[in-house]
């Protein structure tokens, strides 16, 4: 079994951060524009001064013990404890980790899978709201990799979770858990979601609708009120306009709507990140505190904790099923 994120840099120095944003920004899954057009813009102006900066964001959260980033800590941590979940079945699974951009890549772990005999492999992106940009170029990959394959293994892709009963009930114990460490009240709540351009909305992808029913169904099992729930999207790139409402514009405006009080939550992401760690808990709170907020709570992933490992044994035993 291989679980899949998307990615991220060796190092927050200029040429690992080059490489990775190369990588990702050439992705015509997550960039839909004429390469002639896009890669000499990327390759001559847009990675001359980017990586400087992505670099700067992810020193700020960087693992200087373990040399790494959260999500690669995370992510690998994640595989190793379902794989010790997973053991003493009658079947031997093993459980490996990938990223989609960076290393270990997806190939070469699928690779690897092959080489210590796994014929049967179930393929899981970690995105509970599937996304052209996210579980589509994830699969890709696996499946260019199955492409060149003489003998190839059963692959099995697992599905997106966005209104799972178990996941709802994770990500909604999980926010109340850590509301009740608070000692404050949020009179918002707002759930983040990666942005993605409206044009793929437009286009046919099912991301938005499955963000909303993801807030539907926490709604109401938090038993909140609407009004008290907003959905926001993050992490705009480019000039095109993206999904909506927009969560660095949102957070600026609550204090002059009398919202004083916020805690915000992503449950778009399996495992924190840089988009949940430092544009949220650092940028988004700065800009919340300095047009007046006075009480700001980011509300962590599911991460690798006991909660979490419990929602992936759920989900992968119901892909499995047939096989264990």
């Amino acid at each position: 079994m291989l679980l899949a994120n998307l990615g991220t840099p060796d190092g927050t120095d200029y040429w690992s951060m080059r490489r990775y944003l190369s990588e990702f920004l050439s992705d015509k899954r997550v960039i839909e524009a004429p390469s002639l057009l896009w890669q000499p813009l990327l390759q001559l102006v847009i990675l001359s001064t980017r990586p400087q900066k992505s670099g700067a964001a992810y020193e700020s959260i960087w693992d200087k013990e373990t040399g790494e980033s959260p999500l690669r800590r995370i992510t690998r941590s994640q595989a190793a404890k379902l794989g010790e979940i997973l053991q003493g079945g009658p079947v031997e699974v093993v459980v490996d980790w990938a990223m989609r951009y960076g290393s270990p890549s997806i190939p070469e772990t699928l690779e690897a899978l092959q080489k210590a005999g796994c014929e049967r492999v179930l393929f899981y992106p970690l995105y509970p709201q599937y996304s052209a940009a996210s579980t589509a170029t994830a699969n890709d990959q696996a499946f260019r990799w199955l492409l060149k394959q003489r003998r190839q293994p059963t692959l099995r892709v697992g599905q997106p979770y966005y209104d799972h009963p178990a996941y709802i009930a994770a990500i909604g114990d999980s926010i109340q858990e850590s509301l009740g460490k608070l000692d404050w009240e949020p009179e918002k709540l707002l759930v983040s979601f990666h942005g993605m351009p409206l044009e793929t909305r437009e286009k046919g992808d099912p991301y938005f609708q499955h963000c909303e029913t993801t807030v539907r169904l926490l709604c109401r099992y938090l038993n909140r009120r609407e009004e008290d729930v907003q959905m926001v999207f993050q992490s705009r790139f480019g000039r095109k306009e993206w999904l909506q409402p927009y969560a660095d514009q949102t957070i600026r405006s609550l204090p002059a709507s009398g919202v004083r009080r916020v805690a915000i939550v992503s449950p778009g992401f399996a495992a924190d990140c840089l988009e949940t760690l430092e544009e949220l808990a650092i940028g988004l709170k700065e800009s919340f505190l300095h047009e007046g907020g006075t009480h700001f709570a980011y509300l962590p992933c599911l991460n690798d904790t006991p909660r979490g490992m419990q929602l992936l044994q759920c989900l992968v035993e119901q892909e499995l099923a047939g096989w264990l």
